[in-house]
């Protein structure tokens, strides 16, 4: 226990070396568990907890002691620094936090950050309908590394329905592909269809469109299942590796 802290700023890039000029990889969240595994003057080389992912954060104060009893269920849960007091920061989707105080209709999760209470759910909520989860990032831009409203990338738009719903499931798409249960073979497409390329995701809403965060379109959008496929098969040169469901 004695190395294990949780995240408590807004959210944070995961670097892949120790400088903000190196790739940025994934991302921490609030209230996310992580080990430290060396120091390096201003940055820390970390391993968080979820998905095991290593990289660098600042080397900032951390807290050892949290007991998340709430997440966030919105795409942006507005941060106030008193009740309708509205700051310009905002926490990010699956963020895990514990409630200091309350009244109707705020709460208090650290000093002078309040949240709106339609913006939490009880950190045991379960939501199987991951359309409500993936939709909530419709028009969010991609960014490689992504996983806030800020930015997302292919593969945390998919992990984010897991770690909201308090289930493993791998950051990057090459380690979701070994993960994911056996291979389906589709004449025809069904909501909950996970189809995979080698270095890319996306998931059926139903036989005919999927939604992704796709780079050549810059953002997370709907579209055409068989058009997208040829697309990517046109312009990547790329096949479908695998395709799989979400299930937990």
């Amino acid at each position: 226990m004695k190395n294990n802290f949780f995240y408590n700023k807004q959210f944070s890039n995961i670097y892949k070396r120790a400088s903000r000029l190196s790739e940025v990889i994934s991302q921490i969240l609030y209230g996310e568990k992580f080990k430290i595994l060396s120091k390096r003057k201003d940055w820390v080389k970390i391993q968080t907890s979820f998905d095991n992912y290593v990289g660098y954060i600042k080397n900032e104060k951390y807290n050892k002691i949290h007991k998340p009893t709430y997440k966030v269920y919105s795409l942006k849960a507005d941060i106030f620094s008193k009740p309708n007091n509205k700051t310009k920061n905002s926490l990010p989707f699956a963020s895990k936090l514990s409630i200091i105080h309350e009244n109707k209709n705020f709460i208090q999760f650290d000093e002078n950050k309040w949240l709106k209470k339609k913006d939490i759910k009880k950190i045991d909520h379960k939501e199987k309908d991951f359309l409500k989860i993936l939709r909530l990032f419709l028009k969010t831009k991609y960014v490689w590394g992504g996983k806030t409203f800020n930015g997302i990338d292919c593969s945390a738009l998919l992990q984010l329905f897991y770690y909201y719903n308090n289930f493993f499931y791998p950051r990057d798409t090459k380690d979701q592909i070994k993960y994911s249960r056996k291979q389906l073979k589709r004449k025809v497409f069904k909501k909950g269809d996970v189809i995979f390329w080698k270095g890319h995701v996306a998931v059926c809403i139903d036989s005919k469109k999927l939604i992704h965060a796709y780079g050549p379109e810059k953002k997370v959008l709907i579209m055409p299942i068989i058009k997208t496929i040829k697309r990517i098969e046109r312009t990547a040169n790329l096949s479908i590796k695998k395709i799989s469901s979400i299930k937990y």
